[in-house]
């Protein structure tokens, strides 16, 4: 694949106190490069409970690369092409929910728990380029 035209890729879920920070761990892991560090926070729930916040921001090329591979997987990819002015910002972010019970199972698929964010490349720094490149990239992905 050529020049991939974003920033970063953010990834981020919230592990809460009812479930298993390691299970939790490897759902976010599903979309990253094997060995890939993620960040931890503690920060504290509304009632006092504790809330353990994972994170990762991937900048490399290949390691965007291999996210994007990920993505690819959705079963209704397709579909993400067509949502695309509606999923990116002013800023030129692209924001998409993942699935963490299905990430932990290894699969890939669009819901609750996980949250991605990637900065497109966008000259001038336009929403509308910024779709424009985001519906290249995603038509190259489909191609691969």
């Amino acid at each position: 694949m050529p020049k991939i035209p974003l920033h970063y890729v953010d990834l981020r879920t919230f592990c809460y106190v009812t479930e298993d920070q390691k299970r939790v761990e490897e759902a976010l892991r599903t979309f990253l490069p094997e060995e890939f560090e993620l960040e931890r926070a503690e920060t504290e729930g509304h009632h006092g409970d504790r809330i353990v916040v994972l994170s990762a921001r991937v900048e490399n090329a290949d390691d965007v690369r291999e996210v994007l591979s990920r993505l690819a997987e959705l079963p209704e990819f397709d579909r993400l092409r067509e949502e695309l002015d509606e999923r990116i910002t002013e800023n030129t972010e692209l924001f998409l929910r993942l699935d963490k019970q299905a990430a932990f199972g290894g699969e890939v698929a669009r819901g609750e728990g996980i949250t991605l964010r990637a900065k497109v490349e966008a000259y001038p720094a336009k929403k509308e380029q910024a779709v424009e490149n985001a519906t290249e990239l995603l038509e190259r992905l489909e191609e691969d």
